[in-house]
This record gives structure tokens, sequence and C-alpha cells, in this order.
């Protein structure tokens, strides 16, 4: 908490706030708590206080007190972020976004939609079913759209359907001076002027708060069908993907799980009559022939890399479980060693590379005498380790940072990046700098251009001059 003048700024600031939204503002230690930390091991920051908004003009009225008091503002969706994005470094104002979950529009005819920011995944999809239409993007949690947005969420359908940055048409912000501006529109492309709405999307609260977004929809396919694949070696799996996408097979997901994820996927979700070995986790969309080709084309370079039989699941209720099991890895993958916490981390390669580095990423985890599942997003070069580690213990954490470490250098040396969906919050500060040493002075000139107080999220992606 800062002193002086700045101290009894920030309060003036908090009493104003109070004053406004009533039993919406709240400074209760439990909450500040929970406003504080994501999902994963970073231990809390709070905030100073908690305000819950409803419409766009609520969060101006906020960030206009704040930016007049210079008071840090952090915005909150649903508390599934794993690299440290909503903890409170110097404290402010958390933003909750939750009662902003409005479906405003759903035009079905250009397959695009208006949502308020607080509005998730699941509950959108709900809304579209029965229009025949989903969002495809799916990170796994339960998140809010607009914290979606604001990670760049991507995961288990990116493959074939992109990630946020890819399926975001608009947003609406409150940037830093608490005016609201719109960036972007329905239309599939546009020539006009800089694209800022990509530069929002991404930038984990840094630059404004998003509180509405268009997004692109897409239609249900006619036929789905999932399938699981074990096999003899990690690396065959691999292979499979790596070269099922080399052969332009437009498979909706495929997923990587090693033996130790599936063992303990098996006993958390009760996957009775699957195999704790290496797996492929896949799903095809499109016409019943064309996800029969899919299928066969699939089948044989599985069969031909020490792949089994495919172990289907068409109906929706078998689907949903499997997927079910898949989203469900971070909480099995606790239950392996139980009081310990996952550092749960994410790096993104080429695919030709992909074999390679998970490979020796293998070779350290056994190095390392650490419990560490291997997950992935395979069919676009991703994947991650859950280590399980007990923060109390400091050579845990010196070999879990080494480990880490090792892995994200690696990715890097063959052209990848340190987080493929992740974000990098407060977990990939010095992680991002070795990635984008000749960047991160145009991201700070940016920053100090639209945010010259730096009141938004500060902290995160990159550390201060």
């Amino acid at each position: 908490m800062p002193d002086g003048l700045e101290h009894r700024g920030r309060e003036r600031a908090l009493a104003l706030l109070a004053e406004r939204f009533g039993p919406r503002f709240s400074r209760a230690p439990a909450v500040r708590a929970q406003h504080g930390r994501g999902e994963a091991w970073h231990p809390a920051q709070p905030p100073d206080a908690v305000v819950w908004c409803a419409r766009t003009e609520e969060v101006a009225a906020v960030v206009t007190v704040c930016a007049e008091h210079r008071v840090p503002v952090v915005p909150f969706g649903a508390g599934t972020s794993l690299e440290g994005q909503l903890c409170c470094v110097d404290g402010g104002v958390s933003v909750d976004l939750a009662s902003m979950n409005r479906v405003l529009e759903i035009n079905a005819a250009d397959l695009d939609v208006a949502v308020e920011a607080g509005v998730t995944r699941t509950q959108l999809n709900s809304d579209l079913r029965d229009q025949g239409l989903f969002f495809p993007i799916d990170p796994g949690a339960d998140a809010t759209l607009g914290g979606m947005a604001a990670t760049r969420a991507s995961g288990t359908n990116a493959v074939r359907y992109g990630t946020m940055r890819d399926n975001v048409l608009g947003v609406t912000a409150v940037m830093p001076d608490g005016r609201v501006a719109r960036f972007g529109g329905r239309a599939r492309k546009s020539a006009a002027g800089y694209d800022l709405t990509r530069l929002l999307v991404g930038s984990e609260g840094t630059l404004g708060v998003v509180t509405e977004l268009r997004l692109q929809v897409h239609g249900i396919p006619e036929a789905i069908a999932a399938a699981v694949c074990g096999f003899a070696s990690l690396e065959g799996a691999v292979t499979t993907a790596i070269e099922t996408v080399q052969a332009g097979v437009p498979v909706a997901r495929v997923e990587l799980l090693d033996e130790l994820q599936m063992r303990a996927c098996i006993a958390f979700s009760e996957l009775e009559g699957y195999a704790a070995a290496p797996t492929l986790f896949f799903e095809f969309h499109g016409t019943p022939a064309a996800v029969a080709e899919q299928a066969a084309t699939v089948g044989g370079l599985a069969a031909a890399n020490g792949g089994g039989a495919f172990a289907w699941a068409t109906l929706a209720e078998e689907r949903n479980r499997l997927w079910r099991a898949r989203h469900d890895v971070y909480y099995a993958a606790l239950a392996l060693r139980p009081g310990a916490q996952a550092i749960a981390t994410d790096v993104c390669v080429p695919i030709s590379t992909l074999a390679e580095v998970v490979s020796a990423t293998r070779r350290d985890i056994a190095a390392s005498g650490l419990i560490a599942p291997v997950v992935g997003h395979v069919g676009d070069g991703n994947f991650h380790l859950q280590l399980l580690v007990d923060p109390a213990d400091p050579d845990e954490m010196r070999r879990a940072e080494a480990l880490h470490a090792a892995m994200v250098d690696r990715a890097l040396a063959v052209g990848g990046t340190c987080t493929g969906e992740h974000g990098v919050g407060i977990g990939k500060l010095a992680k991002v700098a070795k990635e984008h040493p000749t960047a991160i002075p145009y991201w700070r000139a940016l920053k100090r251009a639209l945010d010259p107080d730096g009141i938004m999220n500060p902290g995160k992606i990159f550390a201060a001059d």
C-alpha cells in the first residue's frame, strides 16, 4: 500500500466507489483474497477492494475514479487464469465482470454474436444450440469470454478453428482514462486503420478492460465423432499427430496424454476400459462421409506408428464424458500427489519439432525426480506440463524452475514460444523477455501511450522500466 498523499488519494477513491456501488463494493478480506489469485499456485496478492459491475458504463465509472487518483485496476472474470494475471501486485481495485453476462445479439445468418464480457463459453453455447451454432474456443475451464479474449485463449479446438485472436471480430473496452472505445465490427475483414482489436486481445487487462465482444461463431457439424487411440510409445503418438496435420486432415481436435496423465485420468474420471499408455484423443467434424474419410486416414497413420484400434464415441453423452476427462487433467494430476500444488506451464513449437522437444522434455522430467504429467494440444504444436510440487520445499521449487527454464529454452531454440495459451502474467516475465528482447521496448511504448500512469493491471507481461 502506498504512503502519504498517494495513500490518502487511494482511500478517497475507494470511499467514492463505496458510495457509488454500495453492496456491490467490498473490502472484506476473504473477498479480496479470492480476487487476488487465479487457478494456479501463485500466492494471492489481494486488491484493496472489489467492485461488481453490471454494465459498461459502471466499469467506466470505476476506471474514471481510479484514473483520477492513480489507483490500479485489475479485471476479474471467472478466476481461471494460470500465470498470475489476477494477482494485484500493487493492490488497487478488482473489477469483477461476472454479472455482465448478457448475450446481446445472435446473428445466425452472418455467423456472429455480441456478448458481454462475463458470458461464459458454456453459457454462450447453450444459447446458440437451438440455432444450430456453436462457439469453438474451448480452453477447458468454463472461463468468461472477456477473460478468454484478454489472455488470447485457445484450447482443444484450435487446430481447426483457431484461437480467440481468430474469432474476435470486435471489442468494446474501457480505456485507462475511463473513456469507452469500440474497435472492429461485424465485417469479416477491414483495411481501415490500426487493428486495435487484436492489440487488446491478449493484452491481459494491461491496456483496457474489455466489456463486450463481437465473436465469430460456426455451424454445428452434421456429424461429430470422437476416438481414443493408445500407443506403444509417446514418440509414436506425437508423430501421428504431426503426420495428421501435415497430411491436411481437417481434424477438429487431437490431444495428447502421456501414460502418467492417462493413469491419473482413468482413476479421477473413471475411464474404465482404457489403458494407461500414451494416448491421443481425436474429434472429427463434417459430413458422415467426410468424418469416415478423416478417421480412415488417421487410423492408418496411427497404426503405422504403433497405435492400437480406435475406441469410438459417437453419442454426445460419450463424447462429453471423454472431453470432460480431458478438461479435468489438472485436477486428475493433483490427485497423483495429494497436498501438492501444480505449476501448470506450456510452450508451443513448430509441429515438425514437436516429437524432439517432447521427448527431450520427458528426459528432463526423469532427471529432475519430479512428478510432471505431459498433455498437449499437439495438433498445433502446443504441450503442457503440470509440475506437482511443495512450494515450501526450496529444493523442489529450484528443480521445477530449472525444468521449466529448460523446456522454454528448448522451445525458443526451435523457433517456438514460451507460452502457447496460458499467457504471461507474472509467471513468465523473465521468459517472455528472453523470447522478445527487441519487441519489449515497443510494448512499453504502447503501454505508456495508452496508460501513462500505469494503472491497468500493472506488473504483467513485462517488467516496468
